[in-house]
């Protein structure tokens, strides 16, 4: 039913319309993702500042009326995350988190774990912004990567993991087929791609842990749980994603 709204939302990407207005995408614990329109917004004077950029937590006020794009009429920001943005490997990282939530959950469903999945990267992004604890590339590589298994989770999308996708057997798992929607083992592992020992370990912890908390694991081994996401996302949401971080990093 038309009228205000207010929730906390994230904003995941802004846009400028016209000469002073902004429309931005929101993701929300209980609309999912929302669609709105700041007007006069990018005018000196403007009451919003620069709350409506995104990546920013927000506690904000929407008025909804017949059209698809809600108005914004208020924003108090709960965390700005502005670490983050100094830094580009970690706003590049938030970018691709936010952009893989936007496209994997692209509807006014309510999620609220998901809403509480992203927060939750963000913070752990603003908090390593800057730092190089030695875990480099491929601790960043980890991190990403935990978080798309954990959208894959909440999508109905997880692999299965304890037995072979295609006949149940739990013993000699040697490979992934996104068409089978996880492992398989030798007998089954005709049109799959290698899913080593590493990778396997990295995908099953992820799943069982904080996003804090995310093993590690070899290079060669992201590759393949890259891979492993990338086939179950293109088979079972006809969807591609970004890479989880970019290449060369």
């Amino acid at each position: 039913m038309p009228g205000p709204v207010k929730t906390e939302a994230v904003v995941l990407r802004s846009m400028r319309y016209g000469e002073a207005d902004r429309i931005i995408h929101l993701y929300t614990p209980h609309r999912g993702r929302v669609g709105a329109i700041a007007k006069g917004v990018r005018r000196a004077r403007s009451r919003f500042g620069g709350r409506l950029e995104p990546f920013f937590r927000l506690e904000i006020e929407l008025h909804e009326g017949r059209g698809e794009l809600l108005t914004v009429t208020g924003a108090q920001t709960l965390d700005s995350h502005a670490a983050l943005r100094g830094d580009a490997r970690t706003l590049d990282a938030a970018a691709r988190a936010c952009d893989a939530v936007s496209r994997l959950f692209e509807t006014a469903e309510a999620h609220p774990g998901v809403f509480n999945l992203l927060c939750r990267q963000l913070s752990l992004l603003d908090a390593r912004a800057g730092a190089r604890d030695g875990a480099g590339r491929g601790g960043e590589w980890a991190a990403a990567l935990a978080f798309r298994l954990k959208l894959l989770l909440a999508a109905g999308l997880a692999p299965q993991l304890g037995a072979c996708a295609s006949c149940g057997e739990h013993e000699h798992l040697v490979g992934f087929s996104g068409a089978a929607g996880g492992v398989v083992c030798s007998a089954c592992e005709a049109g799959s791609f290698a899913l080593g020992e590493d990778a396997y370990s990295f995908m099953v912890g992820s799943l069982g842990s904080g996003l804090e908390e995310a093993p590690g694991a070899p290079d060669a081994a992201l590759s393949q749980v890259e891979r492993a996401v990338a086939a179950t996302l293109e088979h079972h949401a006809h969807l591609r994603l970004m890479p989880a971080v970019a290449r060369g990093a």
